[in-house]
């Protein structure tokens, strides 16, 4: 499968992204099919050199079944890629403790129920 997403380059405290066609089983900063654009979060979000794309090779890419991440879709949305909008991602924030398993989530309830415990106790003397 193939994927539009992000390679990390530039170095520590500066980061800057490369936007790439690539396999999905290749590591992250390793080979890739083709460079589709770049991304530096450093720029201001108005500025027009923070996200600069290849659109036609995207959209070549996105017709042969490439599936773009969730922030490279967002930027391809924003941009008005043709094809980019049925890559929309579902992204839907979990509440905080949702995605404990139930062992460490019942333990956190017995911690609650015993801070409140000792809470009335200190009231109550």
């Amino acid at each position: 499968m193939i994927k539009i997403r992000l390679s990390r380059a530039g170095r520590k405290g500066v980061p800057f992204y490369h936007i790439l066609a690539t396999n999905s089983t290749s590591p992250r900063d390793s080979k890739f099919l083709e460079k589709l654009g770049t991304y530096n979060p450093l720029l201001g979000d108005s500025n027009e050199k923070r996200v600069t794309l290849n659109k036609e090779r995207i959209e070549h890419w996105l017709s042969v079944g490439a599936q773009p991440t969730e922030k490279v879709a967002k930027f391809l949305i924003s941009l008005g890629v043709k094809g980019a909008e049925k890559h929309k991602p579902d992204f839907t924030p979990k509440a905080k403790g949702s995605n404990l398993k139930k062992k460490a989530a019942a333990q956190v309830a017995k911690e609650k129920e015993a801070a409140a415990a000792k809470s009335e106790e200190v009231a109550a003397a």
